[in-house]
């Protein structure tokens, strides 16, 4: 039976449209840092070789080279963590210059994977699909812990809105944001899909303040 991220892992993948508190475990990602407005071409390119990848560990089967304890499953969505550039938070005037923003886009990969099955993986699409940016891309874990997530509907524009939310909620809960940087999940193809039926999860760290 193929395992779907949508069906079994709905605290992770699938919040509610108000604030709630989670605990993230570590999980396993192929990822690529970058920086630049995302509206610009290049942006494609970077998630272009994530999926690559992604793709290249669901499809391995077929090339008679599946990795010790695969099963089916359906390829996450494509996550980001982002920020902004240091000299752009010593400059912040209140509006934000994408130009600025600074990014890890990312995609997960199931538990059965290892970092040389990974590596296997990265060789063998360097030879099929080459591409420079594929050089970038590392193979690692990552842990979140407690956080606030929500589900955003619409324009990536208006996450402010659903950010107030969230912050407000932590003021209502005793928490304290860990960084200026946050994660978005992107449930929906804005290439496909128009602005006001988007949706994204939101979701940054906290810790709960001391009193």
């Amino acid at each position: 039976m193929k395992v779907e991220w949508r069906k079994i892992e709905k605290t992770l993948y699938l919040p509610k449209t108000k604030p709630a508190i989670i605990d993230i475990p570590e999980l396993k990602y192929f990822m690529i840092d970058g920086n630049g407005n995302p509206n610009d071409d290049f942006f494609g390119e970077y998630i272009a070789v994530l999926y690559s990848l992604a793709y290249g560990i669901r499809m391995s089967p077929k090339s008679g080279n599946a990795p010790v304890g695969y099963y089916e499953y359906t390829v996450y969505p494509l996550e980001g963590i982002w920020d902004i550039s240091e000299s752009a938070k010593q400059n912040y005037s209140g509006k934000l210059d994408k130009n600025s923003l600074v990014f890890t886009l990312m995609i997960r990969q199931p538990d059965f994977v290892t970092a040389e099955f990974a590596r296997y993986i990265i060789d063998k699409i360097k030879v099929k699909k080459p591409h420079d940016l594929l050089d970038k891309v590392r193979f690692s874990t990552l842990q979140e812990g407690k956080c606030v997530q929500m589900m955003h509907l619409g324009s990536y524009d208006s996450e402010p809105d659903s950010f107030k939310k969230m912050d407000e909620f932590c003021l209502d809960n005793n928490l304290k944001r860990v960084s200026g940087s946050h994660k978005e999940i992107y449930l929906t193809d804005a290439r496909k899909v128009a602005s006001d039926k988007l949706k994204t999860v939101l979701r940054y760290m906290v810790e709960e303040l001391n009193i």
